[in-house]
């Protein structure tokens, strides 16, 4: 249902491998015929979501009614692709009854929200709510606290790093931007440490906000969607660190590279070889599919950080290139050709 004629919006944040993904599938799942358009963003020029969701084979989770933004954070590009992806969704013959956006797990929501005041989009949407996503394990294991000692390394090699802790940046501006904060992969964890990541994200969130524990992002569609926040017009309410003059939100921390391969014989060693490339760079997120000799279905990988999983997701398609190709993430520096060579075992 539409909140004041408007289509209500909900933002998906939070930081790489945190669960958006799966977030977004369990609402199409629970979200009782209602008619959802998915916008999926991802930092990098191979999209990965889109195409996982595509492939979920749930009722109002077609191809057409997800849109894929890849190459680029919103945050950055809501002129020339958020403002005309929503302008589109607008035109359709039947016009969505909710809007999902799954940014990238480098985006500031901010900038995304304060899109929503631009007359050609406030007429149309309103955001329904912004729902961060916490991986309980990252934050357990201080991925996301500053390091004095390493900032200082970091600044003695690079002259021109006049920031903090980059991670800690987006993961602060994401919570800080938050109607509900849904801290995932609780069964990573034990009890008291799942307290205490709680304990600590509520310090952290500069106001006060639902947060809800979950384990393989299971959360009904109700609890998420119909918040009617309105978040667009509460923005001094959710402050951020880059709200300050001449203060960028700097992608140029991050980057992005892909890895393509033949079908491989044998997965698990590739695994072995993955895990390995793991423990010896800086890699915060990787994912893609993979294609198995002796199997007709495609074999998914996603790692975050040293943690790594594979699984088939679904046969081939007729007349689909049996490629492999995997997205690596991590900050500026990265070894790609040892990385590289690392995954193909050369």
């Amino acid at each position: 249902m539409s909140y004041r004629g408007k289509i209500p919006t909900t933002v998906i944040t939070g930081f790489l491998g945190a669960g958006k993904t799966t977030l977004v599938r369990h609402l199409v799942e629970t979200a009782g015929g209602r008619r959802l358009a998915l916008i999926i963003n991802e930092f990098g020029e191979q999209g990965v979501d889109g195409d996982l969701l595509a492939a979920c084979g749930i009722k109002g989770c077609g191809e057409d009614d997800i849109i894929e933004l890849a190459n680029g954070c919103l945050c950055c590009t809501v002129a020339d692709e958020f403002a005309p992806t929503l302008q589109r969704l607008f035109d359709r013959a039947l016009p969505p009854e909710h809007i999902v956006i799954e940014t990238s797990g480098l985006a500031l929501p901010k900038p995304l929200v304060k899109a929503f005041e631009w007359p050609a989009v406030r007429n149309r949407a309103t955001v329904d709510g912004v729902v961060a996503m916490v991986d309980a394990r990252a934050v357990a294991d201080g991925t996301f606290a500053t390091d004095p000692e390493a900032l200082a390394r970091q600044r003695a090699a690079d002259p021109a790093l006049d920031h903090d802790n980059p991670l800690e940046e987006v993961y602060a501006d994401q919570l800080a931007c938050a109607d509900v904060i849904v801290v995932n992969k609780t069964d990573q964890v034990d009890a008291a440490t799942r307290d205490r990541v709680i304990a600590e994200i509520r310090r952290a969130t500069p106001r006060p906000v639902p947060i809800v524990a979950t384990a393989h992002a299971r959360i009904d569609a109700a609890v998420l969607l119909g918040l009617g926040a309105a978040a667009e017009d509460d923005l001094a309410a959710r402050p951020s660190r880059h709200d300050a003059a001449g203060l960028a939100h700097e992608h140029d921390d991050f980057e992005s590279f892909s890895v393509g391969f033949a079908a491989v014989v044998d997965p698990d060693a590739l695994h072995a070889r993955i895990a390995a490339a793991l423990a010896a760079h800086s890699i915060l997120r990787l994912k893609g599919f993979v294609a198995v000799a002796d199997r007709d279905a495609r074999h998914v990988v996603q790692a975050v950080g040293t943690r790594l999983q594979g699984f088939y997701d679904r046969p081939w398609k007729a007349g689909e290139a049996r490629e492999s190709r995997l997205v690596v993430i991590g900050l500026r520096g990265l070894d790609r050709p040892a990385i590289a060579r690392a995954i193909l075992g050369t």
